[in-house]
């Protein structure tokens, strides 16, 4: 009897003794909490609260009439974009273009945290340190600017040196063929830099023992990068490139909306670009309202598929 007594009271006390070391946890670690607050107060206000705008996908919305003002339409603003004639070029342009830089940009990344990590000379990898991660800090307009000064056709340096060469015109700022090349290259100069931070970082956590266990074996350089580095780094490549796969139709609006101009619309002409026209200069909010609902559902689902694709073949995914 006495046996069953200090049973119900040891099952009565437990929960109370949890809750109190609870608390004393989170009067301990309060100014960690306290930290906390400015990030959840961004995410509220900037990221879950402007998700009730997603009722407007759904209504002929009015700017005088409000969300809740609105006419309910359902689908048709979805039916409106699939049944464009513009969906297929833009949703084929956005695609392409992100493929490309998806490609053409974490492999750079990845070489050249691999080649800072084998400089020994710190003066000089301080020095292409601070040259590669520059360009991430300019905005695209300058990128763009720069990029005017040089290929402007009749004005910029390099066509008026190929004009002078008796090279004939070159125009290839308004180049269909080259336009996609740009992009890429121009977000190759300017993100390179700042994407191998990432690996870097990734390298750096490499357990050293690895590496000595390697020497003692007789591997070379080549063989420590190949063997060692390259699966030490597998799993941050993996996670960004669900990432980047699950953005797939983000393809860049600031720098694509800078670069575009008439002449290349059939190659360049986006996802992004398209909502931006028909929302501000159309005032057809609904519509692009229900393409940023589309585009969220398919990034969701390729996140989703990229991740279980991810775990399949050995890599750890998201979560």
């Amino acid at each position: 009897m006495a046996e069953i007594v200090s049973a119900k009271i040891e099952n009565t006390a437990a929960p109370r003794l949890v809750k109190r070391d609870r608390m004393r946890s989170i009067y301990r670690l309060k100014w960690f909490y306290l930290m906390m607050v400015p990030g959840l107060i961004y995410y509220i206000l900037f990221h879950y609260a402007p998700m009730a705008g997603t009722l407007i996908a759904f209504q002929n919305y009015n700017l005088m009439k409000g969300i809740w003002g609105s006419p309910w339409v359902g689908f048709d603003n979805f039916r409106v974009i699939f049944d464009s004639p513009d969906f297929l070029p833009i949703l084929r342009n956005t695609l392409l273009i992100s493929v490309y830089k998806i490609i053409g940009s974490m492999v750079p990344d990845v070489i050249l945290a691999l080649m800072l990590n084998e400089i020994r000379a710190l003066w000089f990898k301080r020095i292409v340190q601070t040259i590669t991660y520059g360009p991430y800090f300019l905005s695209w307009v300058i990128v763009y600017g720069l990029v005017f000064s040089f290929l402007a056709p009749g004005s910029g340096l390099i066509s008026t040196w190929v004009r002078d060469m008796g090279w004939g015109q070159m125009d290839l700022m308004t180049n269909q063929d080259f336009f996609r090349p740009m992009l890429v290259f121009t977000e190759i100069w300017k993100n390179t830099g700042f994407g191998a931070i990432i690996y870097l970082a990734a390298v750096a956590s490499i357990n050293q023992e690895l590496y000595e266990a390697a020497v003692v074996d007789g591997a070379s350089r080549w063989r420590q990068l190949w063997h060692v580095t390259l699966p030490g780094i597998r799993d941050v490549f993996v996670l960004l490139l669900i990432i980047r796969i699950g953005g797939i139709l983000d393809a860049g609006f600031d720098q694509v909306f800078i670069f575009l101009n008439a002449r290349v619309y059939e190659v360049g002409d986006i996802v992004d670009t398209w909502v931006y026209r028909y929302g501000f200069e159309r005032l057809e909010f609904g519509v692009a309202a229900a393409m940023g609902v589309f585009k969220s559902v398919v990034g969701f689902v390729l996140v989703l598929g990229a991740n279980r694709l991810a775990k399949k073949v050995g890599g750890s995914g998201i979560w």
